[in-house]
């Protein structure tokens, strides 16, 4: 009886899906032909070829939006039946998680129970389900070409939230991605490229990629993979500014382009505060994914060189996939969605002290408004119930669902004698120390326990910070003790192990530009690597320790 009701669900759902399909390819047919019926009219009028040329764009324009329009509509629909129905919906995403159960666990093929569910299953932290499923090998990131229904539904909503939020941003010509990713979840090839982007179809080199946006001063939209991977971008063109000044005035034919590789080289000379905007006057905001540990670039693209901008990403991603969808662009810290999709979520609360474990997870509609929740992610391939680490604290609610901001990672966690500093902790400590040195702007950190570097060596254990900055070339004692203080007034755990000398200070290392990115490439390199390109702040393996170690300049 359960079977037969299953397959008459699944052909029910089916037939819908069908339905809905022609129903928006008959749409989509209307309405491309009242957008070309008055414009082929046009057509018998006597025009230029740059007119003619421009009207097309136009006209392109114009279909590739109301297609998107119609899709994000279906799609928005979607998510406001399922956010209102919320315990029918986890349950169906459970469903399908279980249906293509095999060998020892098959009996949860026939059961959606959700305590059954939980008592089959035990909680395991991702990277113990990795090595569980590989036997001791590190599995194969996971793409970012995931086109599941989350990526899409992420994908869409946010642009009509960005066009929404920010009219004038989605013309033609007014959007340019700098790095290889999109911020984007899921491509849209066609009417992706259609509503603005200035780059050729397919480019992924970096630096042509970084060349078509400065020959672009019209830009309205600046776009990249994360924001640490754009903190690059400008690094990198303050390095190598006069290379694509000379590259932008022999690449041209014309007298504009000369004319924009001098504005370049003025811009330039002006210094890294506000210079997105001295080079693109238009610009309005930045999109970038965020993917964890993105704040402090963050921080730092919107204190110097992205000054006066807004910041907006589209989803919150981890190395499952999308897991919170941003419907609020014009918010400045992110809120994120949590919707009942196809992954299967659970929430565990989050208690004080590492070693307390909570008894059990909540589902989505069980979230209650100010209480931090580490994610649980169920991997339908291996049926593993992953603690993720990323912990939210739920803001608000949408329909059943609830609205989160991402406030720390657990992975990322200090803990040399059992003080437990925690990433949001420690990050905070690290800015009000650095807030005490005259003319620093922090752009990056990395840290280390001692005993991954066997620096403890006559010595109580202690963390390696290694720290790039600018405005500050060298670090004073004074300066380096001052990062240990704010330490110890941040917890007090912390500071009663420094006082009984089981805990040494920390050690502060400036390290010289582009240290970081050399570790993010050793992180790229590395098998594990997932996507989205997580920027780890406390390093847990010697050879990665090693390359910020190599770069120390002070």
């Amino acid at each position: 009886m359960e079977a037969g009701s299953e397959l008459r669900n699944c052909l029910e759902m089916l037939l819908w899906l069908l339905l809905s399909l022609l129903l928006l390819l008959s749409l989509l047919l209307l309405l491309s032909l009242l957008l070309l019926l008055p414009s082929l009219a046009m057509l018998r009028q006597p025009w230029s070829q740059d007119a003619r040329l421009s009207w097309l764009a136009s006209l392109r324009h114009r279909v590739a939006w109301g297609v998107l329009g119609w899709v994000a509509t279906w799609q928005q629909q979607r998510l406001e039946q399922s956010t209102l129905h919320v315990g029918q919906s986890q349950q169906q995403a459970l469903r399908w998680c279980l249906q293509g159960t095999q060998g020892p666990r098959s009996p949860l093929r026939r059961s959606t129970d959700i305590s059954t569910f939980r008592n089959h299953l035990p909680l395991t932290k991702a990277s113990q389900a990795q090595e569980q499923d590989s036997g001791g090998k590190l599995l194969p990131p996971i793409s970012n070409q995931d086109h599941g229904e989350a990526s899409l539904q992420a994908t869409l909503l946010g642009l009509v939230a960005l066009h929404k939020a920010y009219p004038e941003t989605l013309v033609p010509g007014g959007t340019a991605c700098v790095t290889a990713t999109s911020p984007w979840p899921s491509p849209l090839p066609w009417p992706g490229h259609v509503l603005g982007q200035v780059s050729p179809p397919g480019a992924k080199d970096p630096g042509a990629l970084l060349l078509e946006a400065l020959r672009s001063p019209e830009l309205r939209v600046l776009e990249a993979g994360t924001a640490v991977e754009l903190l690059d971008v400008f690094l990198g063109l303050e390095a190598d500014g006069k290379v694509l000044a000379e590259a932008i005035a022999a690449g041209n034919p014309g007298a504009p382009l000369p004319r924009r590789a001098a504005e370049l080289q003025e811009a330039l000379e002006q210094g890294p505060r506000g210079l997105a905007l001295r080079l693109w006057p238009k610009l309005q905001v930045v999109v970038t994914l965020d993917a964890g540990g993105q704040a402090e670039a963050v921080a730092a693209l919107g204190a110097l060189w992205c000054q006066g901008l807004a910041f907006f990403s589209p989803a919150y991603a981890v190395s499952g996939g999308v897991v919170g969808l941003n419907l609020w662009p014009e918010q400045p810290c992110g809120l994120y969605l949590l919707p009942p999709g196809a992954r299967f979520i659970e929430l565990l609360p989050v208690k004080e002290g590492a070693q307390q474990e909570a008894a059990s997870t909540f589902l989505l509609a069980e979230a209650q408004k100010g209480r931090e929740y580490e994610l649980v992610l169920t991997d339908h391939i291996s049926l593993t119930r992953c603690r993720l680490g990323d912990v939210v604290r739920v803001v608000g609610a949408y329909n059943q669902c609830p609205v989160v901001r991402f406030t720390r990672r657990l992975g990322q966690t200090l803990n040399v004698r059992g003080e437990d500093i925690g990433e949001d902790m420690f990050s905070e400590a690290l800015d009000r120390a650095v807030g005490q040195w005259p003319g620093a702007k922090l752009l990056d950190h990395g840290c280390v326990e001692s005993s991954v570097l066997d620096s403890s060596e006559g010595s109580a254990p202690h963390y390696e910070v290694f720290v790039e900055l600018r405005g500050l070339r060298n670090l004073s004692e004074e300066n380096r003790d001052k990062l240990d203080h704010c330490l110890q007034e941040a917890s007090p755990r912390y500071k009663s192990l420094r006082f009984r000398g089981s805990v040494g200070p920390a050690r502060v290392h400036l390290v010289g530009q582009g240290a970081f990115r050399a570790l993010r490439e050793a992180l790229a390199a590395c098998p594990s690597s997932p996507f989205p390109p997580e920027m780890p702040r406390v390093l847990r393996h010697k050879h990665l320790a090693q390359v910020l170690q190599n770069r120390v300049v002070s």
